[in-house]
């Protein structure tokens, strides 16, 4: 399985308090040890983290504490991976190498979308089982336009935000990135203009990237031999859960394997492909209807079922209700 850690940054815990966050009754409130403020180098797994942000927001009486936090990101000390995107030669490259490398530093997907005239950036924790905290999703947006903007030293003009949560004032959002907010989105994404991609970094630094990215290229080597192949299909495939599901030979072809290889190695791990496919789907499903206000057909869309009925009947399989009833039971 994928190292589930999470290193945390004592000079974060430093930062919470400046902001006036008590942060050893957010841990006490998580069930968290107060030694994780004395430890040279914290680590947490993904229900620790998402359980002490969780209580961030039930403690913590700014709403705009995320957003303050993420947007240290323009004269904090990075880690590697993130230096590393600072030092490219400009937003697109600096995006693509977060892309590559961000789950080095822990087990969080970031996956970069190209159209015409825009790129979107959505941001997935990978172990998590319920939704991303609210905060740590503003947190993750002001982190990663502050490192645009530091990068470019330019005031950048978003196209919008996607939101994985149900609608809701969204005056400090709207303020912080001047954009458009669309709220009940399947996924959590961040969009640029797509020519911004092309803007240089001021920060660029060949030299440094010339030692730093035999390590980070030799470190992905090593964790994508170690990834069980059961995990690199989950992760394509909630990737690609926007309407309509991946086949098996896209999936296949994704990972660099023909169809039939692909579905050999799987049964050699005692699963199958429409095993782990019914499990993304199981997992989304419960998110989206825990997180949004859109309709069972909606989500029905969004896991590439072809009729409602089919998810209805998948989703009383997996949860003994239907969707609506689970729903009503789950958000109270």
């Amino acid at each position: 399985m994928r190292a589930d850690q999470i290193p945390l940054s004592r000079g974060a815990f430093a930062r919470m308090t400046a902001l006036g966050l008590d942060v050893p009754a957010v841990l006490t409130h998580a069930g968290l040890s107060l030694e994780l403020m004395s430890t040279a180098r914290p680590v947490v797994t993904t229900a620790q983290f998402f359980a002490f942000w969780h209580a961030v927001e039930a403690i913590c009486p700014d709403p705009s504490l995320g957003l303050r936090l993420g947007d240290g990101t323009r004269t904090e000390v990075y880690d590697m991976v993130t230096a590393a995107a600072l030092h490219s030669g400009n937003l697109g490259d600096a995006l693509d190498k977060l892309a590559r490398y961000k789950r080095l530093t822990c087990p969080e997907d970031v996956v970069v979308e190209l159209a015409p005239d825009e790129a979107a950036v959505s941001m997935r924790w990978m172990l998590a089982e319920g939704h991303t905290p609210r905060l740590l999703v503003d947190a993750m947006f002001a982190s990663n336009f502050a490192l645009a903007e530091r990068g470019t030293e330019r005031r950048l003009h978003l196209r919008r935000l996607e939101l994985t949560r149900r609608p809701a004032e969204g005056t400090l959002l709207s303020a912080h990135f001047l954009c458009e907010l669309r709220f009940n989105a399947p996924q959590d994404r961040i969009v640029y203009q797509r020519s911004d991609l092309d803007l240089p970094f001021v920060t660029h630094d060949d030299s440094y990237l010339t030692q730093l990215l035999p390590v980070l290229e030799g470190s992905l080597r090593e964790q994508t031999a170690a990834t069980p192949l059961r995990d690199k299909v989950w992760n394509v495939l909630a990737r690609g859960m926007r309407g309509g599901h991946l086949r098996m030979a896209q999936v296949a072809d994704a990972l660099h394997l023909s169809t039939r290889t692909l579905q050999r190695r799987l049964g050699e791990a005692g699963t199958s492909y429409q095993q782990v496919l019914d499990q993304v789907r199981h997992h989304l499903a419960r998110r989206l209807l825990d997180a949004t206000d859109l309709d069972t057909g909606e989500i029905a869309f969004l896991l590439g079922f072809e009729e409602l009925n089919s998810f209805n009947r998948a989703f009383r399989q997996w949860e003994g209700a239907s969707p609506a009833r689970w729903r009503t039971v789950a958000t109270g």
